[in-house]
């Protein structure tokens, strides 16, 4: 996609400053385009009493970079835009927290709606944005935007609209000055954005300009705890990730007929390796997988994530339930990996997840060398079938308590381990583990697994 150069553009209060950055796109991921946002922000002076202000979800990965490279207090700004009775995808105005309410004149003479069915759309929004402020701050209030520099962060604008309204309800709040910081946008929103923000910092604009997600390697979804999860290390004085990267490697698996993707990430003074089977034609950008990643990495475990089929095999059944086949590719995985000096000594688990649970155990079975630890979860250790009796490596299995086909399964299959095992059950979850918290105590659960039975590092 090429190189693009970043501006700073709108006359924020009297000075227009170019950050001087190229960009080249696309973004690895959000983390990256936070960096770089946030490396071309440390060079404005914004004056005091700067906050970060993320817009929720996918916005408040970037703008946690951005507040831990100004040192500036991190929150998220949560609007709704109003949209029209009977035309919801046409906004006409935006609400906020404190009661704030925008509206947009042009379209409300334009559709001139009735007063009793403005009332009832903008009650039904600021319901979802009371529930979403409780959601992301339980227990603590907004903090207060009044005389602030606010810094409205996104992942990116396409129309330009939430931005907006998110610049909107700041100024309702007392905003004193208003930044709008973006990786990537449209032209046409930048243009939108600098009518109504007292300046916006796009580090790319290019023409022709697609959806946001284009533009980054990785735009798998903000999960709701990931947000928490980084207001709360902010909030408390915690870097937003815990233990910083120091080696981030792009990796490629030869399977014979071609080469597989991945990352590995490799924390400082890394006490094992985990290698991640996704299941059921998941990826490498499995949400919930990266999720228990991130987590994992906080303790100190390298990760591995890598597309276990190739492009043409990806959801074509024969491939996502050939468990010999996917067991294979993760032993030729493991063997790779071990080379790179990143990890080298490092004791090796799997994760498994669905089918990648099967998989885990069938590599287990035959090359224990390669694989020291599994974990599986809401796997299908049955689809191990003979291979369970030869398993070695100490394993796990977690299911959810509400997911009781695959529970019924698994509690067959521990039955044939001849390994050091436990089954633990997650109460209340489902198979995709989306319930509040249910992610987590997944996370927790490997850790202390692998924390217990990785061997230490040679």
């Amino acid at each position: 996609m090429g190189v693009v150069n970043g501006v700073l553009v709108g006359y924020a209060w009297g000075m227009r400053i170019p950050t001087g950055t190229d960009v080249r796109l696309p973004f690895r991921d959000r983390v990256e385009a936070g960096e770089l946002l946030g490396d071309a922000l440390a060079g404005v002076d914004l004056g005091p009493e700067v906050l970060v202000a993320g817009l929720p979800r996918g916005g408040v990965p970037v703008a946690a970079e951005v507040a831990t490279r100004l040192g500036a207090p991190l929150d998220v700004i949560i609007v709704r835009k109003v949209g029209v009775p009977g035309h919801r995808e046409l906004a006409m105005g935006a609400v906020g927290e404190g009661g704030v309410v925008v509206h947009d004149e042009r379209i409300m003479r334009a559709v001139a709606p009735s007063e009793a069915a403005v009332d009832r759309t903008i009650a039904a929004e600021r319901a979802e944005v009371e529930a979403r402020a409780h959601r992301f701050r339980p227990g603590r209030e907004q903090r207060s935007l009044a005389g602030r520099t606010v810094l409205v962060v996104d992942d990116g604008l396409a129309t330009g609209s939430t931005a907006e309204a998110a610049v909107r309800v700041a100024r309702a709040q007392g905003a004193a000055r208003i930044v709008v910081a973006v990786p990537v946008g449209s032209p046409a929103a930048v243009a939108r954005l600098e009518a109504v923000a007292d300046a916006v910092l796009c580090l790319a604009a290019p023409s022709g300009f697609g959806a946001v997600g284009a533009y980054y390697e990785d735009f798998s979804e903000t999960t709701d705890d990931e947000v928490v999860a980084l207001l709360l290390a902010q909030a408390s004085g915690a870097s937003p990730r815990a233990s910083r990267p120091a080696a981030t490697v792009d990796v490629a698996v030869d399977v014979g007929p071609g080469r597989l993707p991945g990352t590995l990430v490799v924390p400082e003074r890394a006490s094992g390796l985990v290698l991640f089977a996704h299941g059921s034609g998941s990826s490498r950008h499995s949400s919930r997988n990266r999720h228990v990643a991130d987590s994992l990495r906080d303790a100190g475990l390298a990760t591995l994530l890598f597309d276990l089929l190739l492009p043409e095999e990806d959801g074509d059944r024969r491939f996502v339930f050939d468990i010999d086949l996917l067991a294979e590719r993760l032993l030729a995985a493991s063997e790779g990996v071990r080379a790179l000096a990143e990890v080298e000594g490092l004791g090796v688990g799997v994760f498994g997840a669905s089918t990648g649970g099967g998989a885990a155990l069938v590599a287990a079975a035959r090359r224990p060398d390669l694989v020291d630890v599994v974990v599986s979860r809401g796997g299908r250790p049955d689809l191990a079938g003979e291979h369970l009796a030869h398993v070695r490596a100490p394993t796990r299995l977690i299911v959810g308590g509400a997911d009781t086909e695959v529970l019924a399964l698994n509690r067959r299959a521990a039955a044939h381990l001849g390994c050091p095992h436990d089954l633990v059950v997650v109460p209340g979850a489902t198979h995709l583990f989306e319930e509040p918290g249910a992610l987590d105590q997944v996370a927790d659960l490997s850790i202390d697994w692998f924390r217990q039975h990785l061997p230490a590092p040679r």
